[in-house]
């Protein structure tokens, strides 16, 4: 985790070219091939079509095991998490790799969801349970709460990625960064049984409804002519509301 980021994202983009460099070959390589030697377009174009089915039996059997890898690290539940329960989650996970852990308060956290103990080092950890990449200001909040907390790390951790900006700022501010495919590893990492599934983390923690599900801010309620409701404390950029079902 951590800084192995940058090498997990550089490692999953030449698995990605040498894959594409593979299919490529696969569909014009036997059918050139076979022309130059035999010099023969019935042959060639034999060879070609052999080549595109060799195609299809790779990307069947890519698509098959990511699916069975995306399955069993769970991540679709864990997309189905609110900001209470990826903590939770988040939580469980580091345990199981030696840390003692804290949820913060949810509202007044300065910046930390969670703080990690380990080595008489204090490590801050922003969780961003998002829906689209994460910005620079999940970065800014992680910096400034080593300060608060007196830890000597900031980590951001999120089921996506993050944008061009907030790698470039967390790259120069030392900030550590675990984007969905560091988490999945990390997920598939544990040995069985050692962090409870999320669906089971999501059944016993309650939904936390003063998160907003699209962005993962916080919701703030709001008044109008029409009466109370919660709006995203993200507003403009984020325009999600909930009715309010008290009032």
């Amino acid at each position: 985790m951590g800084w192995s980021i940058w090498r997990r994202r550089s490692k999953a983009k030449q698995r990605e070219d040498f894959l594409k460099g593979v299919v490529g070959f696969s569909m014009v390589g036997p059918g050139l091939l076979v022309l130059n030697i035999t010099k023969s377009i019935e042959l060639g174009a034999v060879a070609a079509v052999i080549g595109l089915a060799l195609v299809l039996v790779i990307m069947i059997f890519v698509n098959k095991a990511k699916a069975e890898r995306l399955k069993k690290s769970g991540i679709a539940d864990i997309d189905r998490m609110d900001g209470l329960q990826f903590e939770k989650y988040l939580a469980y996970l580091f345990q199981a790799e030696g840390y003692k852990t804290q949820v913060t308060k949810a509202s007044g956290d300065y910046g930390a969801d969670l703080l990690l103990h380990k080595d008489g080092k204090k490590i801050v950890v922003q969780a961003k349970r998002y829906s689209k990449n994460v910005g620079i200001k999940a970065i800014q909040e992680a910096q400034a709460s080593i300060a608060h907390y007196g830890a000597s790390e900031a980590w951001v951790v999120t089921n996506r990625d993050y944008t061009d900006a907030a790698y470039e700022l967390a790259k120069s501010n030392r900030v550590r960064l675990t984007n969905r495919e560091a988490l999945i590893e990390m997920v598939l990492a544990m040995n069985p049984g050692a962090v409870p599934e999320p669906k089971a983390v999501i059944a016993a923690t309650p939904k936390d409804d003063m998160t907003c599900p699209r962005c993962g801010n916080k919701m703030i309620l709001r008044t109008s002519a029409k009466g109370s409701f919660y709006g995203c404390s993200g507003f403009p950029k984020c325009r999600y509301i909930r009715k309010n079902q008290i009032g």
